[in-house]
């Protein structure tokens, strides 16, 4: 690294995002945009764009070693192999990276490898993921990796290739936002139901132009997969990233992963990971406070991810809007979904379930799943993805997968899955959803499709009933 890129810290007190942030800086300019290093660059199959925009340029890989590739989008869930891709352009996809890694020279954990699965999985779950590193990957849900205290973010093909050829992405610096949850969550709360509650009180639009540092007991007192699946959604809040300062859960998680610090240099890491902490006198652009007693299961009613209730509560009556345009836009959301003021969540029938992808594929989802299913039949279409062929051995050493099976679900590849239905699981035109999945725009599980985004445990609790149901109700029994 350059001097620059290692700068010494303030005089005065800074965030922990300030602190990363000034470590990777590499140019200024006047006009507010700063050049920045990036240590780790992940892409998937959909970075095809990207990394061929700059082969055809005729340019390489800056920094191979350090570029991670994983197909996880076109990843069909019933195919073991390239040879079970019923789809040619599928195919050809997952190929086209395959070929990209072997000319750049860049990791890449194909179908065949055991690292491969979604790329925000895989990153924490092999080290490649680390605190305070900045890290960028052609996807929105980048912001997974700041649950371990690093700067992660989405970028575009052209930052893609960008990041690809030079190491380096131009951003202009966000402002400083902390989101404290205190309190202790209930029976049947999870992190799902944590960050559906933050954006329901923000809104979808609440945390634009900043980086947000998540803090408070809430946080503290939960697991590095529980951290993931909050700042995973601080993009649906508008937020450019999603943090949580680096502590001893996140030194434990780290510690022995394949590509984390061994020997001397895991200690030096961790030490200086330990700097990483928000100063105790720092400033944030913006502070929300949120009650983590009050945090009820969740599921979202409409078209937006601030469309959000408690599962006890009613569709909520337009009328009641005082911004005309927010009412119009929630109007034209019942009138997609379906739904009308009033409808209370548990009358609601559910046509399909889907639990995971990068925000609900880890093992602490599917066990969470499995303790609501075990004994009990689904009674509507289920499926059932592992975010990564990690999670999904373990899953199966530990007998999930047969609690799933034996309850008529359907247990899938590594893959994203329904959550963007671009490998071919999506619903039909009207059917509606119990989905583990970040997004419920229209047609984002297939034309004319109605998602609602819950938990792990509420997405079992729906498969089981083939309504919306309270999962405290049926885990109480």
């Amino acid at each position: 690294m350059t001097a620059s890129q290692t700068s010494t810290s303030k005089a005065m007190p800074s965030t922990m995002f300030e602190k990363i942030w000034d470590r990777h800086i590499v140019v200024e300019r006047d006009d507010g945009q700063t050049l920045l290093y990036v240590d780790r660059h992940l892409c998937h199959d959909g970075s095809r764009q990207g990394l061929s925009k700059l082969k055809n340029a005729g340019y390489t890989v800056r920094k191979p070693k350090q570029t991670y590739a994983t197909p996880d989008h076109y990843r069909p869930s019933n195919a073991k192999t390239i040879d079970d891709f019923d789809d040619d352009l599928m195919r050809g996809i997952i190929e086209e990276l395959a070929d990209n890694a072997k000319v750049f020279g860049f990791h890449h954990f194909g179908l065949e490898s055991d690292k491969q699965g979604i790329a925000h999985v895989v990153g924490p779950e092999q080290g490649i993921t680390l605190p305070g590193l900045l890290m960028c990957c052609g996807d929105s849900h980048t912001a997974t990796h700041g649950a371990l205290g690093a700067y992660a973010f989405g970028v575009g093909a052209s930052e893609v290739a960008h990041v690809a050829g030079t190491q380096t992405i131009w951003q202009r610096k966000p402002k400083s936002m902390r989101i404290t949850i205190d309190g202790e969550l209930g029976f049947g709360v999870s992190a799902k139901d944590v960050v559906l509650a933050v954006i329901g009180q923000i809104s979808a639009a609440g945390a634009s132009g900043h980086a947000v540092e998540f803090a408070g007991s809430v946080i503290r007192n939960m697991n590095m997969e529980s951290r993931m699946t909050v700042c995973n959604m601080t993009i649906e809040a508008g937020a450019r990233v999603g943090m949580v300062a680096p502590d001893e859960t996140t030194f434990a998680y780290c510690k022995g992963r394949a590509f984390a610090p061994k020997g001397d240099k895991w200690e030096q890491a961790v030490a200086d990971w330990r700097t990483l902490t928000t100063d105790e006198d720092a400033v944030f652009d913006t502070e929300v406070q949120v009650d983590g007693n009050a945090i009820a299961p969740m599921v979202t009613w409409g078209t937006s991810p601030e469309n959000v209730i408690s599962i006890t509560d009613v569709v909520p009556d337009p009328s009641n809007e005082t911004d005309p345009m927010r009412r119009k836009i929630q109007e034209g959301a019942l009138d997609y979904m379906g739904l009308k003021p009033g409808d209370r969540m548990t009358d609601i029938t559910v046509d399909k379930v889907f639990i995971g992808s990068c925000t609900n594929g880890r093992i602490a989802d599917f066990r969470a799943a499995a303790a609501v299913v075990k004994g009990r039949k689904a009674v509507v279409s289920s499926l059932v993805v592992p975010g990564s062929v990690q999670v999904k051995r373990q899953a199966e050493a530990e007998g999930l997968d047969k609690i799933f099976t034996d309850a008529g679900m359907v247990w899938g590849e590594p893959t994203c899955s329904m959550c963007i239905g671009m490998n071919g699981d999506t619903l039909q035109p009207g059917e509606r959803s119990a989905s583990t999945s970040n997004r419920n725009f229209m047609g984002r599980q297939g034309e004319g499709a109605r998602t609602h985004l819950v938990s792990p445990a509420m997405a079992a609790a729906a498969a089981v009933t083939g309504t919306f149901a309270d999962v405290r109700d049926l885990m109480a029994k």
